[in-house]
């Protein structure tokens, strides 16, 4: 494969191609447009409890420069979609996926009630993004006098002005604790995103995320993130308080860990060969879950695909039928790795 290029808001982007890319996510770093991605500024004096209330994170324990992961889910706790959540002084800034941003938009207004000083803008068209990732990305932020991030803990952020233009970075770039995220002026993501590949950043085509997110196990609205799935089977862990009061979805989050309810888990699924998402995946000939996600992946992972399993049918290591006959072994993924179960009390 050679480079491609695309034009967007009348920016060519060159991006090298799809192994190059994903190889230096292991050895080098990436820099990739999320501009599509959405952004939601929460304001007004009682936004932090409003939040609380409506997704499944504890805002109360977080101040100014601090962030953390939160999932919109229904009120049954089926998930809608995580929300990377930035703590500023007088907003919290929601990333959420381009899918899902126009409908938690209006969730959110919708449940804003009389008394409640509490705004929701959409602002993804008044500013642009970009993640860094790899293992070089600490030393680019350094050279660009961005480096006082550097090990600070998930969803930290900070404000940094480039040619009087504003710019946030954060710790952690969407589909991973590592990285970094930087939100921008849509007039300065052209000329941020080249000094990143003038420090030796490779610039990574959408196709090339897309194969990333499945590989580091990242679920996604419409494939992982559905009516069909509760926070919980998604692993999302992280994301969700088992402590604080009263918020939408948690009688039945609360209910899942109590009874030990959670009936499927979210794998990450090595492939014999090529299989379509949605196919069905069985043990002996029953059926025990679904592909969701699927990619061609790399050289050195050959094809991959996400999918639910029954917990009681298969663990890690075990090996499943997909779709006809392609074999399946179910492996650990990086996303979910990172935020385990609590230990049973």
């Amino acid at each position: 494969e050679t480079a491609t290029s695309a034009e967007k808001d009348g920016t060519t982007y060159t991006y090298a191609n799809e192994y190059d890319a994903l190889d230096a996510v292991g050895n080098g770093a990436v820099v990739v447009d999320l501009s599509d991605y959405g952004r939601i500024r929460v304001s007004g004096e009682d936004r932090i409890q409003f939040l609380h209330n409506q997704t499944t994170a504890n805002f109360e324990c977080l101040g100014e420069g601090q962030g953390c992961d939160t999932v919109f889910v229904t009120p049954t706790a089926r998930t809608i979609d995580i929300s990377h959540a930035w703590v500023m002084k007088k907003a919290v800034i929601l990333v959420v996926s381009p899918m899902t941003c126009g409908i938690i938009t209006e969730m959110l207004k919708k449940y804003i009630f009389f008394s409640d000083k509490v705004e929701i803008q959409d602002i993804t068209k008044q500013t642009g993004m970009c993640a860094l990732l790899g293992p070089k990305s600490s030393e680019i932020l350094e050279v660009l006098n961005l480096g006082d991030l550097v090990g600070k803990a998930y969803g930290s952020h900070k404000h940094y002005s480039v040619g009087g233009m504003p710019l946030t970075v954060a710790v952690g770039s969407i589909i991973s604790v590592d990285g970094f995220t930087f939100m921008m002026s849509p007039d300065a993501a052209g000329s941020i995103q080249k000094a990143l590949i003038g420090q030796g950043a490779v610039s990574m085509s959408p196709g090339a995320w897309e194969t990333l997110r499945i590989l580091q196990g990242r679920p996604a609205p419409g494939k992982e993130l559905t009516e069909e799935f509760n926070v919980l089977e998604a692993g999302l862990w992280r994301a969700v308080s088992l402590n604080k009061g009263c918020y939408k979805g948690q009688e039945t989050i609360a209910r899942l860990v109590t009874y030990d309810g959670i009936k499927q888990r979210l794998w990450g699924i090595r492939l014999s060969s090529q299989v379509e998402p949605d196919s069905i995946i069985t043990v002996d000939g029953k059926k025990v879950g679904k592909l969701t996600s699927y990619t061609a992946g790399t050289k050195t992972t050959g094809p991959f695909g996400l999918g639910y399993v029954k917990r009681r049918a298969a663990s890690e290591g075990d090996s499943v039928t997909v779709g006809d006959c392609v074999v399946g072994t179910l492996v650990d993924v990086p996303f979910l790795r990172d935020q385990p179960p609590p230990p049973k009390a």
